[in-house]
């Protein structure tokens, strides 16, 4: 089922991070968000920005969804203005920037990994969160889209 114009393209969403990028992608149809890699950060805004859009190119993707962090109240901090600059960047790399909402995605991956009984060394279980993190933000996106608030 479609919910998005035709939605035969795929989304991307970025969990970024100041040390990785969790990074999901959507089912050809928007119905569903698949963790996939964690990018992990070279210290270079640039190439960071590159590699990232080269992430998206490389499955035809022109949609990014970027998880916005913000504080439990909803206000912003200094991680929202570095999130803010990482995806104006991204926009003027031609991609279609959306920004959500990305409070406790990190917390619920954690939450269950652990409740999978993942019991990884920390940094493997890491990687994982972050992608799942990015899942999640996907997925919130997609379900905007099926209840038409977004397009």
């Amino acid at each position: 089922m479609c919910y998005n114009r035709d939605m035969t393209e795929q989304i991307v969403a970025f969990d970024v991070g100041d040390r990785r990028v969790g990074v999901a992608f959507s089912d050809p149809f928007g119905d569903y968000a698949v963790p996939s890699d964690t990018y992990f950060r070279t210290g270079d805004f640039a190439s960071d920005i590159q590699a990232l859009a080269g992430i998206a190119r490389a499955r035809g993707v022109t949609t990014v969804v970027v998880g916005l962090p913000l504080n439990e109240d909803g206000t912003e901090s200094v991680q929202s203005e570095k999130t803010r600059r990482f995806a104006a960047a991204l926009g003027q790399e031609g991609l279609h920037v959306i920004l959500e909402d990305e409070r406790y995605t990190t917390r619920a991956a954690r939450a269950d990994l652990l409740e999978m009984g993942v019991s990884q060394k920390r940094d493997k279980r890491k990687k994982q969160v972050d992608s799942i993190a990015a899942a999640y933000i996907l997925e919130s996106y997609l379900a905007k889209i099926r209840k038409g608030e977004r397009t």
